[in-house]
């Protein structure tokens, strides 16, 4: 995994109109400029955003992410609640979830 990667390349999304648009027209092209796995890009790819979460990307940069993709925050939050019921705990980063997985995918 690449998490590195991942939160570069949301970090440059958020803040940099240029890059924004080349992933609105050329994401495969954008997206083969960052060191990303392919579970990263297919979930970036997908606008995945529980997946993202999961592979532990910055809730800050990741938000951000949800609203350049038109997510509302409440949809956004339960994004976040389905990815780690639907793929397991956060993986790494500073969500990673090592204890209490059944307090945390009901109260995430």
């Amino acid at each position: 995994m690449s998490l590195y990667g991942l939160q570069k390349f949301l970090y440059h999304l958020n803040r940099e109109p240029r890059v924004q648009q080349r992933f609105r027209d050329e994401p495969a092209a954008l997206l083969g400029e960052y060191p990303l796995d392919a579970e990263e890009r297919g979930a970036i790819e997908r606008g995945d955003i529980g997946l993202i979460y999961v592979l532990g990307a910055n809730g800050q940069l990741l938000m951000h992410y949800a609203a350049f993709l038109g997510m509302p925050w409440p949809d956004y939050l339960q994004a976040m609640r389905d990815g780690v019921a639907r793929h397991g705990p956060v993986r790494a980063g500073v969500y990673t979830m090592t204890t209490g997985m059944d307090e945390k995918v009901a109260g995430v």
